[in-house]
């Protein structure tokens, strides 16, 4: 596919899900990989074992996302370990299922804090460091909720819709340092995140014109083309990859 031999990427939210198979994606074109957890950090091993399979160096760390000074310690421990940070994946995420009337201003904090919050402080920090080697990969992993909107999540739409908000302005002050900075924007993935009822799932699938929910791996391919050489005239772009959900 496209070789990453020589980068270092940090992957957010990487212990499980999308995060653990963009990890590993990344790690199999050939990039050395930071994984960020929150609490498990024994799936974060796990992970991590997986990356030194593939002959690629890994180094886990567990921060709140909701906290910037964590974060900050992030990029800086990463850094230590790995050396520089060539490819920053913001794939942390949280829901909080609620109706609008019902949801409260803590639960709206927390949900941006985590969601977009993040995003755009690992994204500063993404931005003076690779700025001085004018290049640099930033990909935002957003969700077709952040383009359609989801009923009882409208702080998680509000926050994915931002993440795109982000990308796009990000794009146009990096581009001149050679630094792209894309989203990706899943429909229905197969996680445990995204997991629920066999009833629910079937009125979703009705949804979806290719008739099925999609793979991790699938997201993480279009990540690892996003990172790579191949991707270098392409920035500012939010993709969907949710089977025709959003045509």
């Amino acid at each position: 596919m496209f070789d990453l031999t020589g980068k270092t990427a940090l992957v957010t939210g990487s212990s499980r899900g999308i995060g653990r198979a963009i990890a590993l994606a990344l790690a199999g074109q050939g990039a050395d990989i930071a994984l960020h957890y929150n609490t498990r950090e024994d799936a974060a091993r796990a992970v991590a074992a997986e990356v030194e399979q593939l002959g690629r160096r890994a180094f886990i760390f567990a921060a709140d996302a909701r906290q910037g000074d964590a974060l900050q310690t992030l990029w800086k421990e990463s850094e230590a370990a790995l050396g520089q940070i060539d490819i920053l994946v913001n794939n942390a995420g949280m829901l909080k299922n609620s109706f609008l009337a019902m949801t409260s201003e803590a639960s709206w904090d927390e949900v941006l804090d985590v969601n977009l919050k993040a995003a755009f402080q690992l994204s500063k920090a993404a931005a003076r460091a690779m700025s001085r080697r004018k290049q640099g990969r930033i990909i935002n992993i957003s969700s077709q909720a952040g383009q359609m909107g989801d009923v009882m999540r409208a702080s998680y739409s509000a926050a994915k819709a931002g993440l795109i908000g982000l990308t796009k302005a990000t794009a146009r002050e990096l581009a001149s340092s050679a630094i792209t900075c894309n989203a990706v924007a899943p429909g229905f993935i197969e996680t445990d995140m995204t997991a629920t009822d066999e009833a629910k799932r079937e009125v979703q699938l009705k949804l979806v014109p290719v008739g099925r929910f999609g793979q991790t791996q699938e997201v993480a391919a279009l990540v690892a083309f996003l990172a790579s050489n191949e991707a270098a005239y392409i920035t500012g772009q939010c993709f969907a990859i949710d089977g025709g959900l959003r045509m």
